[in-house]
């Protein structure tokens, strides 16, 4: 008699299980976009200013951050039933009130409105000011008055500002940061010099002296760039903008200060997708400010990717060749599977036991090394005997390598044996068969691998938080000074931004929407990397049909 079947004895339960557990975490997943997007669209979506004024007579002016019912437990009897909401204002004025918002009880609320003359002023520094425009002074007299005249003078002399504040800041990070980098090194070359001297008893005095020379036109050409940039900021102080708190205490601010100015309650459709726009761009290509919690993640931006490529130089070429050693040229036994082994126990070694053996070795070995060979005149200031990109990549290479020594082999043990034996019967090589047959068929998992390890580098932080990370890196690695490549140099990473803006903050709260939109450009940043390897990979597997992969 024939067994009757059922969803246990077919499997086809456990089916069923995998497709809702794979749905429950599409689901998650898209939650947690949806939250991060949210969350983060307050870093550029131009919300409306509402004033409220108290039945204590008190007068706040700012945006609506968050509106919520007051649990009943804290309500007296009387509002029980009825319940009772509270706002979280951001009242911005970090300079006057020294804090950026305020919760208000619905029932102490008076009256709201939404005026249409209040500004959002965007400043370098203490955050947005909320309230109004009074008056427009030059050298301290009023030079236009009133809301009507400030609307019209006040954007043309903001982009005077701007471009002379771009020019303030092209001389001092380009031109006069050339002076400083030619300076230091002339003195670093004197003091090579001089610990050769007491070295090997040389006498170096002329060519210091020719050094010396030469620093003393530097100073010459930095001293009068420095008289630039003075008489620029004298111009550039000249204007200021007198505004006026909603409680009508009046602030005197530089249009030095100023980024910008908006109407919030006054903007249409086309104003606010130019203020969205400006704020993206501020936020993917300006750099920090205001103890990194307002501004830009650029630097972020370039170190993560400059670190992910310098740690896949390393990573990949050793994984791909290790994993081809294992898998076609070793012979198996005991000693490679071992080594099997080891791999497969590095891939689920803590992360920061990495970054102690990249501090120990990397750093403190090898950089400590090259110091006291090349640099000796130098010690006991480090050069590469501490944290840097190079060495924070390398750390990293180590980290991942193993996930590329195990794709690789899983996508060289897939090629079918057959294509292998027909290769060599017609003649080639083992290596011109490896080359032109094997890696080319297996590309489409090497290459799974290859993303794999570097979305997993991407989102690292512990140990590069002991290998070359800081909160604010003052030069790029990269810039227009030979040679060029400065692998010495500590950077920024986006991982490590969002930790410090998010927990080492100093005014944590308002920090929040630059922590979530930095969270939601590294997970672009990690999906394009996927989405790149799965574009890839379909088309290798077109073209090689014959990988099984």
């Amino acid at each position: 008699m024939k067994r009757k079947e059922n969803i246990f004895t077919t499997g086809e339960v456990f089916i069923w299980l995998t497709g809702l557990g794979l749905g429950l975490v599409l689901l998650m997943i898209t939650g947690l976009l949806v939250l991060v997007f949210m969350k983060g669209s307050d870093y550029y979506w131009p919300s409306s200013l509402v004033q409220y004024n108290t039945i204590n007579h008190e007068q706040y002016l700012g945006e609506i951050e968050t509106e919520e019912d007051v649990p009943v437990v804290n309500l007296p009897d009387s509002l029980k039933e009825s319940g009772l909401q509270r706002y979280k204002i951001k009242i911005g004025n970090r300079d006057i009130y020294g804090l950026d918002f305020k919760w208000i009880d619905g029932a102490d609320i008076a009256s709201a409105s939404y005026p249409v003359d209040a500004i959002l002023l965007e400043r370098t520094e203490y955050g947005n000011f909320y309230g109004y425009a009074k008056d427009i002074e030059k050298d301290g007299e009023v030079l236009f008055t009133g809301n009507e005249s400030i609307r019209k003078e006040l954007p043309e002399l903001l982009d005077v500002t701007a471009e002379l504040r771009d020019q303030i800041r092209d001389l001092e990070q380009d031109q006069i940061g050339d002076f400083n980098y030619t300076i230091e090194q002339l003195r670093l070359d004197i003091e090579k010099l001089d610990y050769n001297d007491k070295v090997n008893g040389t006498n170096s005095v002329e060519e210091i002296k020719d050094i010396e020379t030469e620093i003393s036109k530097q100073e010459l050409g930095y001293s009068s760039l420095i008289k630039q940039v003075d008489s620029l900021n004298l111009l550039i102080n000249r204007y200021s903008l007198v505004v006026e708190t909603v409680d009508g205490s009046q602030k005197n601010i530089l249009l030095a200060n100023i980024l910008r100015i908006e109407y919030p309650n006054d903007m249409n459709f086309f104003d606010k997708a130019g203020f969205i726009t400006a704020k993206i761009g501020e936020f993917l290509f300006d750099e920090p400010r205001e103890s990194n919690t307002e501004g830009g993640v650029f630097p972020a931006i370039f170190g993560t990717i400059m670190m992910v490529i310098l740690m896949s130089i390393a990573a990949v070429p050793f994984g791909i060749m290790a994993a081809l050693y294992l898998r076609e040229y070793a012979k198996q036994g005991f000693f490679v599977k071992m080594v099997r082994i080891a791999v497969n126990n590095l891939a689920g070694v803590p992360s920061i036991v990495f970054g102690v053996f990249g501090l120990g070795f990397f750093i403190y070995f090898i950089g400590g090394s090259i110091d006291q060979l090349f640099y000796p005149e130098r010690l006991p200031t480090p050069t590469w005997g501490t944290g840097g990109i190079l060495w924070a990549s390398l750390t990293l290479a180590l980290l991942t390598v193993p996930v590329v020594i195990v794709s690789t082999e899983e996508a060289l043990a897939s090629i079918p044996r057959g294509i292998r034996e027909a290769s060599l019967a017609l003649g080639s090589t083992k290596w011109q068969m490896i080359r032109r047959i094997i890696l080319p068929s297996a590309a489409p998992g090497i290459l799974t691998g290859i993303i794999l390890a570097m979305a997993r580098g991407a989102g690292e932080v512990a140990p590069l938080m002991i290998t070359g990370v800081v909160k604010l890196a003052p030069n790029l690695p990269l810039d227009s000074n030979f040679p060029f490549f400065h692998l010495d140099r500590k950077f920024m990473h986006l991982g490590f931004h969002i930790y410090d803006v998010g927990f080492q903050s100093p005014n944590v709260e308002a920090a929040l929407p630059m922590v979530y939109m930095t969270t939601l450009l590294l997970i672009i940043i990690v999906a394009l990397l996927n989405i790149t390897a799965m574009v890839v990979r379909n088309r290798l597997r077109k073209k090689y049909k014959t990988s099984a992969f």
